[in-house]
């Protein structure tokens, strides 16, 4: 019975970190985006994020986007800057054209920082994206 359950492969979505300036506390900091390149909306977009390492765990935070349009993206959350010496992972779960599909984005820990930036599909900012 699991073997007959297809899972459609993920294409043109992704998780990014972007380094944005926040303008009530006056700083940069790290926030993660999740990315729609598809010419399709999604629908339903649940979000499950958590860092860990070892033995060191954050709590698991989740987010709901009814819908991301087409060719946009969607602030997730900010990173904080110790977590980025954890791992942080990014489970996405998304409708798209009636299919569930899901994948898991990870951020290897140190990975995302200022040598690491490039360009990004739809952003206009450099960033990270997740593995």
């Amino acid at each position: 019975m699991k073997k007959d359950i297809q899972i459609p492969e993920v294409s043109d979505v992704y998780v990014a970190a972007v380094k944005v300036y926040n303008e009530d506390f006056k700083t940069d900091e790290w926030t993660a985006y999740l990315i729609n390149d598809k010419d399709i909306d999604l629908e339903m977009a649940l979000i499950v994020s958590k860092g860990f390492d070892g033995k060191k765990e954050t709590s698991t935070i989740r987010h709901k986007l009814e819908k991301l349009p087409a060719k946009s993206f969607a602030k997730i959350e900010f990173i904080q800057e110790e977590i980025l010496a954890l791992n942080n992972q990014f489970q996405i779960t998304f409708f798209a054209n009636g299919k569930m599909f899901e994948k898991k984005y990870l951020f290897k820990k140190n990975s995302v920082n200022k040598n690491a930036l490039r360009d990004l599909p739809i952003i206009p900012e450099k960033g990270v994206l997740a593995e």
